[in-house]
């Protein structure tokens, strides 16, 4: 265990060593590749402050909040769907194409859509996150009832288990460890469309209108400590994710 938390400070270690030898060289011109000190001092900078203007924590909690509410909506939509899908070869046909086609379009081509529908504010947002992220776990889940155990199904069958039984008792807990991997995926992508989206439509706070407002001021060292938020908010997200699903389908694999 003590080796496996060595092990994963290795990247970060080698990111910052590479960093400051490409600074110290030149390699980049500084303007655009602060050293790592300048950074971290504008990253403390932003966490410590207690000036509105200066503060990130607003941005933190605004980014998050819509990533959150956008994964909640996408969950309660994709996870009922993708089931019942999985389950019932005639929906599962009726609905194929639909799921395929948005599925194969990029978010970011659906963002003039929502905002016709749903304005600019934080509706548009989450409505278009949520989208995207329920298509993930609906196919994830869907795949996921598909890959029941056999065994298990006719075994219950032989038993003269009812539909009912037979779907809570067999074919919904294996299927869980698939709807676990598709929310995963969806929620380290609701945040990066979340992000994306604070960018390009528009917000008062968020981590994406931190960025880009640092990028087109040349406020770089920001820029860089914005994006490293933004990095430690998502692998901070996952993590926890991935806590929650090893302790909730304890079972997947065996």
């Amino acid at each position: 265990m003590q080796r496996k938390k060595l092990l994963i400070l290795v990247s970060p270690i080698a990111i910052l060593v590479l960093w400051q030898i490409a600074s110290l060289l030149n390699i980049i011109n500084p303007l655009f590749l602060p050293t790592p000190y300048e950074v971290a001092l504008k990253l403390v900078e932003l966490l410590a402050s207690t000036d509105p203007a200066i503060t990130i924590w607003p941005d933190i909690s605004a980014t998050l909040y819509r990533t959150l509410v956008s994964f909640a909506i996408a969950a309660i939509i994709g996870i009922p769907m993708g089931l019942v899908m999985g389950y019932s070869d005639k929906i599962y046909y009726s609905l194929e194409f639909f799921v395929d086609f948005f599925r194969s379009l990029p978010a970011t081509a659906m963002f003039p859509l929502f905002m016709l529908f749903f304005g600019i504010g934080d509706e548009s947002k989450i409505a278009v996150t949520a989208f995207a992220c329920a298509l993930i776990i609906v196919v994830n889940t869907m795949y996921g009832v598909h890959h029941a155990s056999k065994l298990r199904i006719m075994a219950a069958k032989i038993m003269k288990a009812s539909k009912t039984k037979l779907f809570t008792k067999v074919i919904f807990p294996d299927a869980l460890p698939g709807t676990f991997a598709g929310m995963r995926i969806a929620v380290s992508l609701a945040l990066i469309i979340i992000i994306v989206t604070e960018m390009f439509i528009g917000t008062n706070f968020g981590l994406g209108r931190r960025i880009i407002d640092a990028q087109l001021v040349y406020r770089i060292p920001e820029m860089y400590a914005a994006i490293i938020v933004a990095g430690i908010l998502g692998f901070m997200v996952n993590t926890l994710f991935v806590w929650i699903e090893k302790r909730t389908v304890h079972w997947a694999g065996k």
